[in-house]
């Protein structure tokens, strides 16, 4: 069992940079590849960033490709989501998730976060 608990959301100018940190306990965060989600107003939980346990692999959603950089530190049992370039359709609850299943391929996020608001104003 592990409790994620979101934080670094706010509010932000178009243009502007957030970091998000999910923090983890009852388990080290190394045992786990980690995702980050994000539910906008009215509309469905869509991924948005995951990296792998160790570090060396990451796959984006085509929307933040190259604005946003999830990385991760095992010693301090956090994973980060860097959020540059923001733009206003960003705005959303992001969520943290842990990957139980250790396939790459296949993953199964059963532990969530409770979100951090993400709001980018124009």
């Amino acid at each position: 069992q592990v409790q994620l608990v979101e934080s670094g959301g706010g509010l932000v100018q178009a243009g502007g940079s957030l970091r998000l940190s999910c923090a983890a306990s009852g388990r080290t965060l190394n045992s786990y590849a980690m995702g980050w989600f994000r539910q906008a107003p009215g509309k469905e939980r869509e991924f948005v960033a995951r990296l792998s346990r160790g570090g060396s692999r990451t796959t984006y959603a085509d929307s933040v490709k190259g604005r946003f950089t999830i990385s991760r530190d095992n010693a301090k049992n956090v994973v980060y989501l860097q959020m540059n370039s923001l733009k206003t359709e960003d705005t959303a609850v992001y969520y943290c998730a842990a990957d139980i299943s250790r396939d790459w391929t296949n993953p199964r996020y059963d532990y969530w976060g409770q979100g951090t608001q993400v709001t980018v104003s124009s």
